[in-house]
């Protein structure tokens, strides 16, 4: 983000949005293995470097595996997919799809939600193939650098991981953290005055009539800072 802006001569903005949900049209096309309702090559890259979730499940070891998809997917039955894993992949290398679909689904028994049972192992497997959970990281830090005085920063998650990040980054920024414990060193050397505010106290959240028109947008959180001026901050 920095370079580019930079490139085109911007050294200040005074709002960033950060919309931290995968495309429609990335999901809903099949050769980029991204869905598990076709069938595609099991590939997830956002760009063409780096390894794909193929090679992520017919390489890693069952507890990596397994680490992957309860860590990043909070797939509970995690255990058990990595093991059905690697049972079929010394069959035949797992790389499309509906394959690996049909393996988490034959695990994993369907739940009143209505959620799909392999959502989350292919949500936990596109996050590692992109580095999401570090991308975010990485925008949410540089966006910040790049707001001026009164600037604000409203960022858009769709999963509790995304969102954990983001409510973290936020209540640093505003010292609204928790404190150090009282046995850490750290503590005695108290607090620099915050930088920003909080605009939004919790996630808000879509309505009933947002949700109806568009049926994706069930789970998005946003939340929302402002940089303050000197004399705000000071204060």
């Amino acid at each position: 983000m920095l370079p580019l802006l930079r490139d085109s001569g911007v050294e200040r903005l005074d709002g960033v949005v950060l919309d931290l949900g995968v495309s429609s049209f990335q999901l809903n096309d099949p050769a980029r293995g991204f869905s598990f309702r076709g069938d595609g090559p099991l590939d997830m890259r956002m760009g063409q470097h780096g390894p794909t979730a193929a090679d992520l499940v017919n390489t890693l070891p069952e507890r990596e595996l397994a680490d992957t998809l309860f860590e990043l997917g909070e797939e509970r039955l995690s255990r058990r997919i990595a093991k059905a894993i690697v049972a079929e992949r010394l069959q035949a290398p797992i790389t499309t799809t509906s394959r690996l679909a049909g393996i988490i689904r034959a695990m994993v028994p369907p739940d009143r939600s209505g959620i799909d049972p392999a959502t989350r192992s292919f949500q936990a497997l596109r996050i590692r193939v992109n580095d999401e959970l570090g991308e975010i990281v990485r925008g949410l830090e540089q966006a910040a650098r790049l707001l001026g005085h009164g600037g604000r920063l409203v960022v858009v998650a769709f999963h509790s991981l995304e969102d954990r990040l983001v409510k973290r980054f936020m209540a640093e920024a505003a010292g609204r953290a928790p404190g150090p414990s009282r046995h850490d060193p750290a503590g005695l050397l108290g607090r620099g005055a915050a930088e920003w505010r909080l605009l939004t106290s919790k996630p808000l959240r879509p309505t009933p009539a947002e949700e109806h028109a568009n049926p994706r947008s069930r789970s998005a959180r946003l939340r929302a800072m402002e940089r303050l001026d000197g004399t705000e901050a000071a204060a």
